[in-house]
C-alpha cells in the first residue's frame, strides 16, 4: 500500500505541471480577454452583426472552459493537499486510499489540460469530417470498416459531440463499403486527426463457415470542416456532378429520391458524396464543402503528386500501412504501430474507448516521437 509520504512526494512534482499549465494556457491573458469580450456584449448593436457577434460569442465560451478547468484543477490541487495533511494528522493508514484517490483526481485534470496546449495547430478547434472506406476482402472487409463507423460514434457521443451522417454505401452482404459522417464540437478534428490511417483487424470471420483467422483492412479520413472565411476557388467546369438514388441503413431517413449527389473533381479524381440531406441542392452542398476542404489541403502542399495523400491512402489500404491493429484472437490487443501506446480491452476501445491512443498520439507528435508506418 502507498504511504502518505509516497503521495505527498507525488504530489508535490506535480506542482510544476500546474505551474507550467499556468504559463502554457495564459491564465491571466485569458482572463484580461474574457473581460474584453464581455464588455464587447454590451456595446450597443452588438447583435446587428450576426456574423461578427457568433464569433465572440463563441470565442467567450472557449476561454471560460479554459479558465474554468484550470480554475477546478487548482482547487482540486488544493483539496488534494489538505487532505493528505489530515490524513497525516490523524496517523490513520486507512485512509490512504482516499488520498490516493485524490492524488490520481490531479494527475488526470493534469493529462487532460496538457492535451489542450496540444491542440494548437490551426484547424484542431473545428469540425471533423471522417470518410471510411472497406479494404479489399468483400463482406469482411465492408463489416470491419461498419465496426470502425460504429466505434468513432460511439467515441463521439460520449465527448457530448454531435454526429452527422453525410453518405452511407451498404455492402453487398453485411457492413458498408465506405461512408462519412460530420463531428461538430470544439476540438474534434483536434482530437480525430490521429485516426487518420489505414485499421487493421484480426479475427476469426464470421462469415467463414471453416472459422478461418482472418486479416482485415479499412482505412479512415478525417478531414477539418473549413471556416466559411476560408475562400476555395473550384471552376465549375472541372466538377462532374452524378445524382442516384440515396439508401442507407435504417432508411427511415433516407430520401428515397434521386436526390443524393456525387462530386468528381476532374483534374485530381477527388470524390465525395452526400445523400443524407432532403434535397438534392443540400446534398451537392455538403459534397462541395468537403471537395473543398480536400482542395485546401492540396494547395497547402502545393505539390500535385501528394495528391493520394490526401485522398485518404485509399490505394494503399493493405498489410504495412496500418496505423493500428485490432487483435481479437489468439489474444486480445489493440496496438498503435507510431506510438507503440496499447490496450489489451478490445471491447472497449470498439465501444469508443479511444483516448489513450489520441493523447499518446498528441504527446508523441508535439515531442517529434512518431513512428513512420
Amino acid at each position: 500500500m502507498i504511504t502518505i509520504d509516497e503521495l505527498k512526494a507525488k504530489l508535490g512534482g506535480m506542482k510544476t505541471s500546474v505551474d507550467d499549465l499556468r504559463d502554457a494556457l495564459s491564465i491571466e491573458a485569458s482572463e484580461k480577454r474574457l473581460a474584453e469580450l464581455e464588455h464587447q456584449m454590451t456595446l450597443p448593436g452588438f447583435y446587428d452583426d450576426q456574423e461578427k457577434s457568433q464569433r465572440v460569442i463563441s470565442e467567450m465560451g472557449e476561454v471560460k472552459n479554459k479558465l474554468e478547468r484550470f480554475g477546478k484543477l487548482s482547487t482540486q490541487y488544493e483539496e488534494a493537499e489538505t487532505l493528505l495533511e489530515m490524513i497525516e494528522e490523524e496517523n490513520d493508514p486507512s485512509l490512504a486510499s482516499e488520498g490516493e484517490q485524490a492524488v490520481e483526481g490531479v494527475e488526470k485534470a493534469i493529462d487532460e489540460l496538457q492535451l489542450m496546449t496540444m491542440l494548437n495547430g490551426e484547424y484542431d478547434h473545428n469540425n471533423a469530417i471522417l470518410t471510411f472506406h472497406a479494404g479489399t476482402g468483400g463482406t469482411e472487409a465492408q463489416d470491419w470498416a461498419e465496426m470502425l463507423y460504429r466505434m468513432y460514434t460511439r467515441w463521439a457521443e460520449a465527448h457530448g459531440y454531435s454526429v452527422e451522417v453525410l453518405d452511407v454505401l451498404d455492402g453487398d452482404e453485411a457492413g458498408i463499403k465506405s461512408a462519412s459522417m460530420m463531428i461538430k464540437g470544439a476540438n474534434a478534428y483536434g482530437m480525430l486527426k490521429s485516426e487518420h490511417g489505414v485499421h487493421r483487424l484480426v479475427r476469426i470471420s464470421p462469415f467463414d463457415a471453416n472459422a478461418r483467422r482472418q486479416t482485415s483492412f479499412a482505412s479512415l479520413e478525417v478531414m477539418p470542416e473549413l471556416n466559411d472565411n476560408i475562400q476555395i476557388e473550384i471552376n465549375p467546369a472541372d466538377i462532374e456532378m452524378q445524382v442516384y438514388r440515396s439508401s442507407g441503413a435504417g432508411g427511415q431517413h433516407i430520401n428515397k429520391t434521386s436526390s443524393a449527389v456525387r462530386l468528381i473533381h476532374k483534374p485530381t479524381g477527388i470524390v465525395t458524396s452526400c445523400q443524407t440531406q432532403r434535397s438534392q441542392l443540400q446534398n451537392r452542398e455538403y459534397a462541395m464543402e468537403m471537395m473543398k476542404a480536400k482542395l485546401y489541403q492540396i494547395a497547402l502542399q502545393q505539390h500535385k503528386d501528394k495528391i493520394d495523400d490526401i485522398k485518404g491512402v485509399q490505394n494503399e489500404i493493405a498489410w504495412g500501412h496500418q496505423i493500428r491493429s485490432y487483435v481479437f484472437m489468439p489474444y486480445t490487443l489493440v496496438k498503435d504501430h507510431r506510438t507503440n501506446y496499447e490496450s489489451g480491452n478490445v471491447q472497449a476501445v470498439m465501444d469508443g474507448d479511444l483516448d489513450g491512443f489520441i493523447y499518446a498520439y498528441l504527446k508523441a507528435s508535439s515531442r517529434g516521437e512518431l513512428q513512420d508506418v
